[in-house]
């Protein structure tokens, strides 16, 4: 064994303590970093003296030789990583549905005083009064302004609607922007990574990065990332290169499959995807048709409300939504009208249209109503003095079952109270949902924090184990200094 086997020994241990104390300074100083992995550096024995062979020494037996780093690891479990963008993706879209419909709750505005439902009941109360007082001009006047506040309530909720898809239509679009520099950014980081593993390093800090920028695109769109090899020549742990791929609810590719980034060796590619303004909009994945069937991500939810194409039908919470208001606005119009025709106005003429128009977006009083409250047709027999029938006949329609585009036996305010209904129902769900999902998405992230996030006072207590191992290691490269400055310069000189 060398004379020198001992400064060497206590070399590779001040080198290696050294390393161990800059990680745990690298570590504190991204304590704050967002999406950054401790790291730890794994501390090796290095080969013990001698090593077997045919002309080994004969010693008692092998002498340590000291200790090396191994690999500076980041703390990462990637089952935890799968889970948590798995409820990512989960949360994101009952969050933006909860969004979007309490959007449409706020425009309903049911039960309210400024609802819909409010101002067809005040059409209603002023209907009762011009029966009762079918000569009296101010009543007669009431009800054409009452009518006229009835067509502008559908024609602010059918225009606030149509608005509300236009800012979701442009959302989209920016959502797709999103996912595309993502796709883009991962992809390079990809190209890095590669670059770098073979060399027998890990790029732990590259690693946090794309994983930060992957968590990113899980709230997007659903998504499942699998992991190769770079080269032969890499570590073990080295995490790899990615590729991400579109997934079901289940977790299973599509038919044709949907790469967003093909990390395959040969390929190192992307998929972008791209967004068509139209009716409905359409985003692309490639070549193929954006899946948009599972209930995951941002921008499934963002198509879902505001609208897409099924069996050859636009479906969707905004379209739904405007063509019930639409039908609901329809049938009023006819049912109403017709029942004014077979009345008589104040001069004892036939009535003609109250209402013009064919859906919520255009209704609308006739000018000829509200310049000549007169022409209302509140009786039911010519030039009968102090007959309001037909007025407490129009004042029925509201809540007098009919066949029509409504269903079978249904009235109109019937109609109206399902249509609200059936939003609590679905906005019940999406904010339960959002808050059990968010609840499942928090306790995954404190799991994953638990294992990779930095804990100040865990690294301190490990730089305080550093610094003593420094000095001692240091101290040990003293003490064999002076046994060699001993055999040096001390041995030898008896008798000169």
């Amino acid at each position: 064994m060398s004379t020198f086997h001992g400064l060497e020994m206590a070399k590779r241990a001040l080198f290696t303590q050294q390393s161990a104390i800059y990680t745990t300074g690298h570590n504190i100083s991204n304590a704050n970093t967002k999406g950054y992995s401790r790291q730890r550096v794994n501390f090796e024995t290095t080969t013990p003296y001698p090593v077997p062979g045919r002309n080994q020494p004969q010693i008692p037996g092998q002498i340590g030789t000291g200790v090396q780093a191994g690999s500076v690891e980041r703390i990462r479990v990637q089952y935890l990583d799968d889970q948590y963008r798995s409820e990512n993706s989960k949360s994101s879209y009952w969050q933006t549905t909860s969004d979007a419909l309490g959007r449409m709750e706020l425009l309903m505005n049911e039960p309210s005083e400024n609802g819909l439902a409010h101002t067809m009941n005040q059409f209603w109360d002023a209907l009762q009064v011009l029966a009762n007082n079918p000569e009296n001009e101010g009543a007669r006047s009431v009800v054409a302004r009452r009518g006229e506040a009835v067509a502008d309530t559908f024609n602010y909720i059918s225009n606030t609607l149509q608005s509300i898809r236009s800012d979701l239509d442009y959302q989209m679009d920016v959502t797709v922007q999103k996912a595309n520099s993502l796709i883009d950014r991962i992809h390079n980081i990809n190209l890095q990574i590669q670059e770098i593993e073979p060399h027998g390093y890990l790029a732990n800090d590259l690693y946090d990065e794309r994983d930060r920028l992957i968590d990113e695109l899980s709230e997007i769109v659903n998504i499942d990332v699998s992991y190769r090899k770079s080269a032969s020549s890499s570590k073990d742990i080295a995490d790899g290169i990615v590729t991400i791929e579109i997934v079901d609810d289940h977790g299973k590719p599509f038919d044709p499959p949907v790469k967003l980034v093909d990390g395959t060796e040969g390929a190192m590619k992307v998929e972008h995807l791209t967004y068509s303004k139209g009716e409905p909009s359409t985003v692309m994945a490639g070549d193929v048709l954006f899946p948009y069937s599972n209930n995951n991500g941002s921008l499934n939810a963002l198509i879902h409300a505001y609208g897409y194409m099924e069996n050859g039908e636009l479906k969707g919470l905004y379209p739904e939504m405007l063509d019930d208001m639409n039908t609901l606005a329809h049938v009023f119009i006819e049912q109403f009208n017709a029942v004014h025709s077979n009345g008589f106005d104040l001069s004892g003429q036939p009535g003609q249209a109250f209402f013009v128009g064919t859906d919520a977006g255009n209704i609308a009083v006739s000018d000829d109503i509200l310049n000549h409250p007169d022409f209302i047709a509140a009786a039911s027999e010519a030039n009968l003095v102090g007959d309001g029938s037909n007025a407490l006949k129009l004042a029925e329609i509201l809540d007098q079952p009919i066949d029509s585009e409504l269903g079978q036996n249904r009235s109109i305010n019937g109609f109206y109270r399902a249509i609200i209904g059936q939003m609590g129902v679905k906005a019940e769900k999406a904010n339960a949902m959002s808050a059990n999902t968010h609840i499942s998405l928090t306790q995954i992230e404190n799991q994953r924090l638990s294992v990779s996030s930095v804990s100040l006072d865990e690294e301190i207590a490990n730089l305080i184990k550093f610094q003593h191992a420094y000095n001692a290691a240091a101290r040990n490269m003293t003490v064999i200094d002076e046994l060699i400055d001993r055999i040096i310069n001390g041995m030898g000189i008896v008798g000169r």
